[in-house]
């Protein structure tokens, strides 16, 4: 009873210490088997999603639980093919849930068709302007059927006046490109960014370093397993950047040194009007023109020779053939001479030759010619004439500049979607752009982390989701504590305490019998026990006074006066 009591105690102080209100359907009333199927049924439960609050902070956020945004915030693209006439876009949009383990009230945006371009945009609340501020971008996907060959990747438009979203295509500029792209063996995660030239003021595409390593695996498996995956890219005013997959760091370094074509062109150029003189010898190693080939060196001797010294093996079967026809085949019914040629049977081994070292034409084996030296070339010396590779000259770069802050990229206004895809099913969700991470992080709270809990739950056991709810309940743990160590610590306080009775000779008290008034009868064991130790005792007294005895004969010896010999006269 006091260990329920102690229990009790700690539970509440742990539930007070945390603050909480006692609002959750496990509460500490009374911690025993009542509690954990309360505990099990919350786990049980759904887990609550409720759509993230739109903060005035952030520049761009959808989490699509509204269906309502399709055709009106999110315009599917209009523009027609090259001919004029038929619709370029043609792929299906849709607002649904995840096909596997959803949460409730969660929806996201789906291209439901395959082997299809599709485009569909929105503008943002506020233009991203690149000036002393980070941008965050990050958003959800999940290839519900896998992916052979297509994108998921998104674009972040340039703002521009006259942006009409229902002529979105793929040649509207933008000024960063992220997400995963792949085409069967060749899978890339795109940061592709727009930098303009400040000379001529033509942009160019700048292409990130592509993830190798570890980290590749991580994002190969977004191909695969058919699950939704985060996708943030972060830039820095300091040119700094960094990509995260599932918040894994996959891909980071600077815009000046990550990208091809670099963002500066080189100062010098090699000259385009400088040619290489015709007396410039770049070979390094000449033939030696004193070098005279030996007279006894034979070109035409053979590589290989007949072996002379080879005898033919006794017992060798000059007449028999090593292949015979087959005696017992048999021509076909259905042969036709005319159609089919002449029948012939098919050839086996000779089972004469199976006992014999050979059959048929014996010849002499070859052996490797001692006197063949191959073609004779003279020996190679150090060319008198080099001067090394030619070079064309140096000269200024008539295209130089230096941008020390290519992250000054165009302003963004619109975000977009334009892709192909062999793959259907395609889900993208919880898109959010903003210059916080504190605000990019408490958004992946709320929405994908959300996502990975409902997952686990059905895929971890009770174990899993006794554990992520007790994660999202710390003052669980204090329970646990009190539920398993103090029955353990008990347990190994008594075994240890009695151990040591024992080992003193003693007897536990838990174990001895009632005491009573009425006369007992003597345990036989304990009677036989009590006798052996009498015996044993008396034999020590025995030997003890003969031991005493000795020493007292000893000592009267030692005492007495010692007889002196007669004095021979």
């Amino acid at each position: 009873m006091k260990i329920w009591i102690s229990v009790l105690i700690l539970a509440a102080l742990a539930r007070a210490h945390t603050g909480e209100d006692d609002d959750t359907d496990a509460q500490v009333e009374d911690v025993g088997a009542d509690e954990v199927v309360k505990v099990e049924q919350v786990v049980l439960d759904d887990i609550l999603y409720t759509s993230p609050d739109s903060h005035p902070e952030y520049y761009f956020s959808e989490h699509f639980d509204d269906v309502s945004v399709l055709g009106d915030k999110w315009i599917k693209s209009q523009a027609k093919a090259e001919d004029g006439k038929s619709l370029k876009y043609g792929g299906e949009w849709s607002i649904e849930p995840l096909n596997t383990d959803p949460l409730k009230g969660d929806n996201g945006l789906v291209l439901k068709t395959k082997a299809k371009h599709a485009a569909i945009s929105a503008k943002l609340r506020k233009p991203f302007k690149f000036n002393e501020k980070m941008l965050v971008v990050q958003y959800e996907i999940a290839f519900q059927n896998g992916q052979d060959c297509g994108g998921g990747y998104i674009k972040l438009l340039r703002d521009a006046p006259k942006l009409d979203l229902r002529q979105i295509n793929d040649k509207t500029p933008y000024s960063i490109m992220f997400g995963p792209d792949k085409c069967g063996s060749d899978s890339k995660l795109h940061f592709i960014f727009q930098h303009q030239n400040p000379l001529n003021k033509e942009f160019e595409e700048k292409h990130c370093k592509k993830v190798e390593g570890r980290t590749r695996a991580t994002f190969e498996e977004v191909f695969k397993d058919k699950k939704p995956h985060l996708f943030r890219l972060i830039v820095r005013p300091d040119n700094t950047f960094e990509v995260l997959v599932d918040s894994v760091l996959v891909n980071h370094g600077t815009l000046l040194d990550s990208f091809t074509p670099a963002v500066n062109p080189p100062a010098e150029i090699d000259d385009p009007n400088d040619k290489k003189p015709s007396d410039w010898d770049e070979r390094e190693k000449i033939p030696d023109p004193e070098a005279v080939k030996p007279d006894e060196w034979d070109e035409d001797a053979p590589r290989m020779i007949l072996d002379e010294s080879a005898v033919k093996p006794e017992g060798w079967l000059d007449d028999e053939p090593d292949m015979i026809p087959d005696p017992e085949a048999e021509k076909p019914a259905d042969w036709d001479t005319e159609m089919d040629g002449d029948w012939e049977a098919g050839l086996i081994e000779n089972p004469a030759c199976s006992s014999a070292p050979g059959c048929g034409v014996w010849n002499r084996p070859s052996i490797e010619n001692p006197e063949y030296k191959g073609k004779w070339y003279p020996s190679m010396i150090n060319n008198p004439n080099y001067k090394g590779k030619w070079k064309p000259n140096k000269i200024p770069n008539p295209e130089y500049f230096n941008d020390e802050e290519p992250y000054k990229m165009s302003t963004i206004g619109a975000i977009a979607i334009e892709l192909w895809s062999m793959s259907d099913s395609i889900y993208f969700d919880n898109l959010l752009i903003t210059d916080s991470l504190v605000l990019a992080d408490a958004f992946l709270e709320d929405t994908f982390h959300l996502k990975l809990s409902k997952i686990d739950s059905a895929t971890g056991g009770m174990f899993k989701r006794l554990l992520d709810y007790s994660n999202k309940n710390p003052w669980l743990y204090a329970v646990y504590v009190v539920l398993v160590g103090l029955p353990l610590v008990l347990i190994i306080t008594f075994c240890c305490s009695g151990g040591a009775d024992k080992k003193d000779g003693g007897k536990s008290a838990l174990n001895d019998p009632k005491k009573t008034d009425a006369m007992q009868e003597d345990d036989p064991a304990e009677q036989e026990e009590e006798e052996e130790e009498d015996e044993e005792g008396e034999e020590e007294q025995e030997e003890d006074g003969a031991e005493e005895d000795a020493e007292a004969e000893v000592r009267v010896t030692r005492s007495s006066p010692r007889k002196r010999r007669p004095r021979l006269d």
